[in-house]
């Protein structure tokens, strides 16, 4: 397969050809397999998706056709959670963890989410950019096309603002899909500490108009836990989006439950993510509203918990189910989606179907993009990836390697 049959000028055909298509097609069945498929791409869009020997004529006779050799193209991954900005990491706590210290010993010596803020906030934008883009690579090096962004650890507007600029800004340098979330209701800095009443008036509140208004916000996000804001605190929160008309999601029952899929559910967020202690009710609050469960085993890996999300209960009520990396340097220092969907599987016992859909058609639904992206289907943006595997469950089946091909992103090879 070589890359130089792809025409710069898009507005040509473009046909990959002699390949199997994964399609994740909602309308064919399980991962709505093509053998022997083809696709053929015009304007960064897919005109065609399915069996070669149905290919209209004028498309198998365009000379700009590459040979796929029996390669299995899948739609590009999506990460559809991520902390991707923020400034330093938290080796030392995580060094200081394994050595026995407890939460508060490392609170301490100036650990946890504090030190994140205090060395977001003290980097420029294009120090924090440095910072990102390394972990960026990482994604894309393994055919993701897009990837969510949230704000959090500025916890006051500027810094947030700045971090949400900066996300924007790397879908400006690399050729991928960002997608950014307001998550300033993530914690409460310590000069509101025990006033999360006044933070979120005088910083949450007010940032969300500001980054609306400068066009840096695609939805709202926020934690919704005992150590960080309540119902009642993130139903303000939510009510402040609605009325500016930007979607929500929530981190949700990951420590405990407290009802916040319940209330995502009600303003029928596009996610609802963690979930560990996620009740029936909850779960069949999320698959009525169709909102998206969102599970991130790096962070139940990396924290050692116990009480997976119930995978059952989110199957029997119909809910999407997605999967992330929760990449963050407290507790998911993860930049692999491969290693998550291997995880997905044997941490939470998710299906090779279930973990390749949680990871494309449904994070694209996590992110409100299926009209555009996570499935090989005619009009969608030709986002795909190529695979050196002999079936699907490859994918999730091996851990530390990668097998990737080729990474398209709108119809141009970018690996």
């Amino acid at each position: 397969m070589t890359d130089n049959s792809i025409p710069e000028d898009q507005s040509m055909m473009s046909l990959w050809r002699n390949a199997h298509l994964a399609t994740l097609s909602p309308s064919l069945s399980g991962l709505g397999v093509i053998e022997r498929g083809a696709l053929a791409v015009k304007d960064g869009r897919i005109v065609y998706a399915g069996p070669e020997a149905d290919l209209p004529g004028d498309y198998a006779a365009t000379s700009h056709s590459i040979d796929c050799e029996g390669r299995w193209i899948t739609p590009a991954l999506i990460d559809c959670h991520t902390h991707l900005v923020f400034g330093g990491n938290r080796a030392m706590e995580f060094e200081m963890r394994l050595n026995g210290a407890s939460y508060e010993d490392i609170a301490k010596a100036g650990g946890g989410i504090v030190s994140s803020v205090r060395d977001t906030r003290a980097l420029s934008e294009g120090e924090l950019i440095a910072q990102a883009l390394p972990r960026l690579d990482a994604l894309l090096a393994e055919g993701v096309s897009t990837i969510e962004i949230k704000s959090g650890y500025g916890l006051d507007i500027e810094t947030e603002l700045k971090m949400l600029r900066v996300a924007r800004r790397l879908g400006a340098l690399r050729p991928v899909r960002i997608v950014t979330s307001y998550l300033a209701a993530h914690a409460t800095p310590a000069e509101y500490k025990g006033r999360n009443a006044d933070y979120l008036t005088d910083v949450v509140l007010p940032g969300m108009e500001r980054g609306h208004a400068e066009g840096l916000i695609d939805a709202v996000d926020g934690f919704c836990e005992g150590i960080a804001f309540s119902v009642e605190d993130m139903r303000m929160v939510f009510d402040k989006a609605t009325s500016l008309g930007l979607p929500v999601k929530l981190h949700a029952e990951q420590l405990s439950n407290l009802g916040g899929s319940v209330l995502a559910a009600s303003y029928r967020a596009l996610s609802a993510d963690h979930l560990e202690y996620l009740d029936k009710a909850g779960a069949d609050a999320l698959g009525h509203a169709g909102t998206v469960a969102v599970l991130l085993p790096g962070a139940f890996y990396a924290l050692r918990e116990t009480q997976a999300p119930p995978v059952q209960a989110l199957r029997d009520a119909g809910a999407d189910i997605a999967l992330a990396t929760d990449c963050n340097p407290g507790t998911s220092p993860l930049t692999s989606l491969l290693l998550t969907m291997n995880m997905g599987a044997t941490l939470f016992r998710l299906t090779v179907e279930e973990c390749l859909t949680a990871t494309t058609r449904s994070a694209a639904k996590a992110l409100g993009l299926t009209s555009e992206t996570g499935a090989l289907e005619v009009g969608k943006s030709a986002d795909f990836a190529i695979w050196n595997i002999e079936r699907p469950a490859e994918l999730v089946y091996r851990i530390g390697f990668n097998p990737l091909h080729a990474r398209i992103f709108k119809g141009r090879i970018t690996s």
